[in-house]
């Protein structure tokens, strides 16, 4: 606006200056006083000439440094933005700038209990997803931004980066995750119908299917035995299992995480997390260590292996009457294994394109029940279990769980008082190594609800 008035006044002066020449031509005609007049009025029309070009060239250099100082100033922002990923350091984002990376919150790809997940791109065009976690967490501000700087401070090739957070006050908090681009696990192990929301999926190979069981137990080792504060995860479940452009698995969502001392041997948490996957010592509030993901874990091999949820109602007929009942994989998993028909669990997508190893089956389905035993002290480790997918060490056969669970799975309506009487009836010490509560309080169809899958 300001080069445009000074151009304005400049060709004014000029015209004026042209004009009072011609005037003075006219009634001076050529005697002395019009040259003298002639020599002033040339003099003010060549400084307004240089003063209109040492402008434009004044200008043309600021607009210059203008655009290099621009363009330096966003080089060092996306400099800045590259030594935090580096240097494993969580930014700390606007919901401004939240919103602007997801279209408002438009690109919805995921959604659970704990919240709702977003694909986004940042300022720096870095493809991101966005967890927003619902309101009712109870962790305060303070303890909810050290465990951020915790989990982001992680680096292993099959954990998902935390790149940053957002927490607004007396609303949601966010947390800012490398986009993952061929989605969850769920979409690629579980039929069309069972995985709703899904963008992309399949049936997943065997040995993908294998390798990415042993990336899961890479993941979750390194969070249990290598990092300063052992990190809980709390959520594994196929949803929370990413598969990159090669097929490689990503543990995903620490939203639910929590962070365990070293001289810990469990903490006490309100429940959480998504049913089905829950251990037995989390239901009966006895407090949680990572021998409970390890549970968690052991229900994903399960799936991977078979293909289906671990606790799903089915239809059955009876006398032409069409009823539904509980079915409990984990229980038909260990009968076939009585009876040798191992691979009968597999997946049947998996048994018509062939390619699958009894071998593994077997080492996977074994590794499966050792983790979900309900006695916590029988579980194995994440190292171990990362020895026996890889070959490092033995597996044997698991013992037998008593799968208290069942009792209340495979009952029909007019049986429920009667089971439910049995499963409260239960000895602590069939479930922990510990004491645990009573748990008369709990009401059929609360645990019901509970323990069921989605």
């Amino acid at each position: 606006m300001e080069d445009r008035r000074a151009n304005i006044l400049a060709v004014s002066l000029l015209t004026a200056l042209t004009t009072f020449i011609i005037i003075c031509r006219v009634y001076l005609r050529l005697n002395k006083p019009f040259f003298l007049l002639l020599g002033a009025s040339v003099a003010a029309c060549l400084a307004v000439l240089a003063w209109i070009s040492f402008r434009h060239r004044f200008n043309r250099r600021r607009k210059l440094l203008e655009t290099k100082l621009v363009s330096e100033g966003r080089e060092l922002r996306i400099e800045y933005s590259f030594l935090r990923k580096i240097a494993g350091v969580p930014t700390k984002f606007r919901q401004s700038e939240l919103e602007d990376a997801t279209d408002k919150f438009q690109s919805l790809i995921g959604q659970g209990a704990s919240g709702s997940v977003f694909k986004g791109i940042l300022s720096d065009g870095t493809p991101v997803a966005v967890k927003r976690i619902n309101n009712g967490e109870e962790r305060g501000d303070k303890e909810f931004r050290s465990e951020v700087s915790a989990i982001a401070s992680v680096q292993h090739i099959n954990l998902v980066r935390l790149l940053g957070y957002c927490v607004v006050q007396g609303g949601p908090k966010f947390l800012v995750y490398d986009f993952i681009s061929n989605g969850s696990l769920a979409n690629w192990i579980f039929p069309k119908s069972e995985s709703s929301n899904r963008r992309c999926g399949g049936c997943l190979a065997w040995y993908l299917r294998y390798r990415v069981a042993l990336d899961v137990a890479k993941a979750l080792s390194y969070l249990h035995q290598d990092c300063r504060s052992r990190i809980l995860h709390l959520d594994v479940k196929p949803e929370n299992i990413l598969l990159d452009d090669n097929f490689q698995a990503v543990v995903s969502d620490f939203g639910l995480s929590k962070l365990m001392g070293r001289d810990e041997s469990r903490i006490i948490t309100s429940m959480r997390g998504t049913r089905g996957y829950l251990a037995p010592e989390w239901l009966l509030e006895n407090g949680v260590s990572e021998k409970s993901d390890i549970y968690s874990y052991g229900m994903v091999l399960l799936e991977l292996v078979g293909g289906r949820r671990n606790v799903r109602l089915v239809k059955t007929e009876n006398a032409g009457k069409s009823k539904t009942k509980w079915e409990y994989f984990p229980k038909i998993v260990n009968e076939k294994m009585k009876e040798g028909r191992l691979m009968e669990i597999v997946d049947p997508r998996l048994m018509e394109g062939g390619g699958v190893d009894e071998r593994e089956v077997q080492k996977l389905v074994h590794v499966a029940l050792w983790c979900t035993q309900e006695r916590t002290g029988l579980r194995p480790s994440m190292n171990m279990v990362v020895d026996m997918l890889g070959g490092r060490a033995p597996v044997e056969e698991p013992p037998e769980s008593p799968m208290i669970i069942v009792d209340l799975l495979g009952i029909d309506d007019e049986e429920s008082d009667g089971s439910r009487a049995r499963f409260c009836g239960v000895a602590p010490s069939q479930l922990s190594d510990r004491r645990i509560p009573s748990i008369s309080s709990y009401s059929f169809s609360n645990a019901m609800s509970i323990l069921s899958g989605r």
